[in-house]
């Protein structure tokens, strides 16, 4: 069996945890406890994009808030 997580022809999720980290997370499996989808069924470039755009810090949100300001584009909702 191939791993789902580089089937880029599949789709795919984006999740986000309580310190706004992202995941892409292959549609068909279940999403892990602690995480939230984002971004519903999408092409995998269309969640890397959407990743790209809402996750420009990749700091986990405890260590931002703690280190400084926010990065522009860090999209904390």
């Amino acid at each position: 069996m191939s791993n789902p997580f580089d089937d880029r022809a599949a789709s795919f999720h984006v999740l986000r945890n309580e310190e706004a980290q992202h995941s892409l997370w292959p549609a068909g499996l279940p999403v892990p406890a602690g995480w939230s989808v984002v971004l519903d069924e999408r092409p995998y470039d269309e969640c890397v994009a959407y990743v790209d755009t809402h996750w420009a810090d990749i700091r986990p949100r405890g260590l931002a808030a703690r280190t400084g300001a926010a990065v522009p584009g860090r999209e904390d909702a």
